[in-house]
């Protein structure tokens, strides 16, 4: 009886091999053959299944976004603490698979000035990134769902803007920035933020 394949789960497979490759080369020297030997497949293989490196790169960038969809679903941890910062924590690059997807995001930020096509995907991405986190700012502070659309909107332009710039801090100096760095950083910012947000509500403020 010929063997089942799960051609789900190979796709997967080829597109976390992709993120690796990427964050170790760099996006224009990851080739789809290198991505096809990383993965143990050959080229006619991968073929088989994605037409073009653009269609790897974007099955990668929908496998982490789905990883961390389900990373952002977690009950929090350990002892009551604000739970955005628990959630949130789930986002950084923390560990060694996460500082794979995370120097995946900024190789494929880099390219981005230099080809119309990925800045249609990016935008793409974004609208699904700052989905997640609207989703978590609701769940975790409710008190936001009080607060003018306005300043919800600027709590949460200046959240995905500060994970961004702790993510590419952490990528490109990993030393300075250890797990714990990083979690105090978003701590700190969340709370100066939340400080903010309640005061721009109290006041009145609707932009």
């Amino acid at each position: 009886m010929p063997k089942r394949v799960d051609h789900a789960r190979r796709r997967d497979e080829i597109a976390l091999v992709a993120c690796r490759a990427v964050a170790r080369h760099g996006f224009a020297r990851a080739t789809v053959e290198q991505i096809a030997r990383a993965a143990g497949y050959t080229t006619g293989m991968v073929a088989y299944y994605f037409d073009s490196k653009q269609e790897i790169i974007l099955a990668a960038l929908r496998l982490i976004l789905r990883r961390m969809d389900q990373r952002l679903q977690r009950p929090p941890a350990g002892p009551p603490r604000d739970g955005l910062l628990e959630v949130l924590t789930e986002a950084l690059p923390i560990d060694a698979q996460r500082r794979i997807e995370c120097a995946f995001w900024t190789a494929f930020w880099g390219q981005l000035s230099a080809d119309p096509r990925l800045k249609r995907l990016n935008a793409w991405v974004h609208r699904e990134y700052r989905k997640l986190f609207e989703r978590c700012l609701a769940e975790q502070w409710p008190e936001s769902r009080a607060w003018s659309a306005g300043v919800r909107g600027q709590a949460l332009r200046s959240l995905i803007t500060f994970l961004n710039g702790i993510t590419t801090s952490a990528v490109s100096s990993p030393r300075d920035w250890p797990a714990r760095v990083q979690v105090r950083q978003l701590e700190l910012h969340l709370a100066l933020l939340r400080n903010w947000a309640r005061g721009a509500s109290a006041q009145g403020i609707t932009e």
